[in-house]
């Protein structure tokens, strides 16, 4: 007998190939990541690629020290994580602010659209607001075919502007996340 299941409708392999991809061609070569269902694909493609490091975090403000240390060693880093794991890094996306040190976060979203958790819900709607008021650039994306342009320009305007930016991938843009096979 098989326990419930949690898998996503429409993962991460429509678009993360193209997202990997303009990350490579962006001269990222440090993904740091929270494990999360929804940056499946393009977690699995960073660690198969031999010029990319890609560090399992065990909490995401780890992943705001690594990111600020890789950019002052010369190398550029992107953060993968989930928005429940927002308020884990509150305090470290201050280093990013006050030091000027760029990061793209590419943020999944929980507590939107189909979700099913109502302990996602809270963090969810909280994401946005509490990026912005720690001085991170927050911009949205819900069109898959349009990622890896958005991911484009978000590097451009972190790394030029020195600045923390969060690109929030809408739960339309991943799917429904379901639980044990129910819609």
């Amino acid at each position: 007998m098989t326990g419930p299941v949690s898998t996503f409708q429409n993962t991460g392999g429509i678009w993360s190939q193209g997202v990997y991809e303009t990350l490579k061609s962006e001269g990222i070569r440090l993904v740091a990541f929270v494990p999360d269902g929804g940056h499946r694909g393009l977690i699995e493609r960073s660690q198969a690629d031999p010029e990319m490091r890609a560090i399992t975090l065990s909490t995401e403000e780890e992943g705001i020290a690594l990111a600020a240390g890789a950019w002052l060693g010369g190398t550029k880093s992107v953060m993968l994580m989930q928005s429940s794991g927002v308020g884990n890094c509150i305090n470290m996306l201050s280093l990013l602010k006050t030091c000027q040190f760029p990061l793209l976060m590419l943020v999944t979203m929980r507590g939107e659209w189909g979700e099913f958790n109502p302990w996602q819900v809270p963090m969810g709607q909280a994401t946005p607001a509490v990026l912005s008021a720690m001085g991170v650039l927050v911009q949205r994306v819900d069109d898959p075919e349009a990622l890896p342009g958005e991911v484009e320009a978000a590097l451009r305007l972190a790394y030029s502007t020195y600045s923390p930016v969060a690109l929030l991938l809408s739960q339309k843009l991943l799917g429904s996340k379901v639980f044990g096979g129910k819609k």
